[in-house]
């Protein structure tokens, strides 16, 4: 199944894998269930010919997972795969649902061993380094965290645009003062994109953190929302916000994170900044 993106003329294809289609979940342990498509692939189909210089991350929770003991009883924990924005790939995120079900009826020694299987093979499905964490569901590193910031939700703005709009994207009106630069953190939970292939919703919260000239609120609003037609992938979609306010607003620091809900029982959180930053690993209530 081919995706189309359309807003400026471009036509695009994604190989897509398994996504959309009927699948079969496999009883066991099958590492070729991961499909891995290049970044690059992701980016040029919504229109990221030239990047602008990045540090970031995309974190995975996995809440269903499970694998049995050498007795055959079933262990639970909650999984955290952290992926450096460099690695070469993404993983389609059914195929990872696929793979991480086959683990549920696979025996391992110990909770050690689980972990190094899925270091070794996504790993190598991302082409990079990633760290796994396997968390008992009790464990206090898996709190929920709010976004902290200014919410920008409750501004009285008219909206009509519902395909990506960089245009709304402006700096805001300096009263005849120029040279004023700001730090602001800025957030929404309205923000809504598709799935580029089965168009299904993908809710998220975006926090935008800058420090510049002060953007103006409505358009940056206004853009957010513009989104809610358009269809990218988690990870596309947030560097595609983050090089657009790079290039329409010329902060001087700028950091772009997205905590999409969970759909299948994982959500994705990608943050991309100018600056190298501690990734935050709290999850959001809604998620």
């Amino acid at each position: 199944m081919a995706s189309r993106y359309d807003r400026r003329g471009m036509n695009n294809e994604l190989h897509t894998g398994p996504l959309g289609e009927a699948s079969q979940y496999s009883e066991g342990y099958s590492p070729e269930q991961l499909f891995a498509m290049p970044r690059v692939e992701g980016r040029q189909a919504v229109g990221l010919m030239v990047l602008p210089e990045w540090h970031g991350q995309d974190i995975w929770t996995g809440y269903e997972f499970s694998w049995l003991n050498q007795r055959g009883k079933p262990k639970v924990a909650v999984l955290r795969l952290t992926v450096p924005a460099l690695s070469s790939h993404i993983v389609e995120s059914k195929s990872m649902k696929l793979y991480l079900n086959g683990f549920a009826q696979t025996c391992f020694d110990s909770v050690s061993a689980v972990g190094e299987r899925l270091t070794r093979d996504l790993g190598s499905a991302f082409g990079g380094e990633v760290s796994v964490e396997l968390f008992a569901l009790a464990d206090s590193s898996l709190d929920v965290g709010e976004l902290q910031g200014e919410c920008l939700d409750e501004l009285d703005v008219a909206i009509t645009d519902y395909q990506r709009n960089a245009d709304l994207l402006a700096l805001a009106a300096s009263d005849g003062i120029d040279g004023v630069s700001v730090t602001q953190e800025l957030t929404t939970h309205l923000f809504r994109s598709l799935c580029p292939v089965t168009a299904q919703p993908d809710w998220a919260s975006v926090l935008v953190s800058y420090t510049g000239a002060p953007v103006d609120r409505a358009g940056l609003l206004k853009y957010l929302v513009s989104y809610r037609q358009h269809q990218a992938f988690h990870e596309t979609t947030i560097e595609r916000i983050y090089t657009d306010i790079w290039e329409r607003c010329q902060p001087d620091k700028l950091s772009v994170s997205g905590r999409f809900l969970r759909r299948g029982g994982l959500d994705i959180s990608p943050t991309r900044s100018s600056e190298f930053q501690p990734a935050d690993m709290f999850r959001l209530s809604r998620q």
